[in-house]
């Protein structure tokens, strides 16, 4: 399918319904899902599935994509809601729950994994740069400190996350992000 053109409606509906089916299915741990469950739930015949994903891997993959970019729209949205400090600290916990999106599709993941699909590095680089915009509006307010980067505290919460196969790593993996959070706020310049 042509990326320069649009989709019609129809079609943009289809795709929109696979991606759902497909998100459902993973992160409900159906990893073995196959295309023509996946087609089914989305109310659509396998060929239409295959006429927007070529493969089920790249279904995969745009699944993932897709939970990246709902994630990096993020920012921008919490600085116009919230301070930046708070709109920092929302993100930091947003990313906490990817990582768990990330564990309910790790074993559909797999298989990209181990070819050479740009996805993850992609995905670091832009949450790195979502993490650096939130960092930069915190240090110009004077409420974060300003001597982090966007990458440095991605592998931080990397590590926090990495523990994920331990049973309660979600809440302890967002009371040490609330902790790491406190830690950016010492030594800001402006009084909390």
């Amino acid at each position: 399918m042509s990326a320069s053109r649009p989709l019609r409606a129809d079609a943009r509906r289809n795709r929109e319904a696979l991606l759902s089916a497909a998100r459902q299915a993973f992160l409900g741990g159906d990893t073995d899902a196959h295309v023509e469950d996946i087609a089914r739930s989305a109310g659509v015949a396998v060929g239409t599935l295959y006429r927007h994903f070529e493969t089920r891997d790249a279904l995969i993959e745009e699944v993932y994509r897709k939970e990246v970019d709902d994630l990096c729209a993020a920012p921008g949205v919490l600085l116009d809601q919230h301070a930046p400090q708070e709109a920092l600290r929302r993100f930091l916990l947003l990313l906490v729950d990817h990582a768990a999106v990330g564990k309910g599709m790790s074993g559909v993941l797999k298989g990209i994994m181990a070819t050479d699909s740009p996805v993850f590095d992609d995905a670091r680089r832009r949450m790195a740069g979502a993490l650096s915009l939130l960092l930069d509006a915190g240090s110009a307010a004077g409420t974060v400190r300003g001597d982090i980067s966007g990458p440095t505290l991605l592998r931080a919460l990397g590590g926090i996350c990495g523990m994920s196969a331990t049973e309660g790593w979600l809440v302890e993996a967002r009371q040490i992000t609330v902790l790491l959070f406190d830690g950016l706020r010492h030594g800001a310049t402006q009084a909390l």
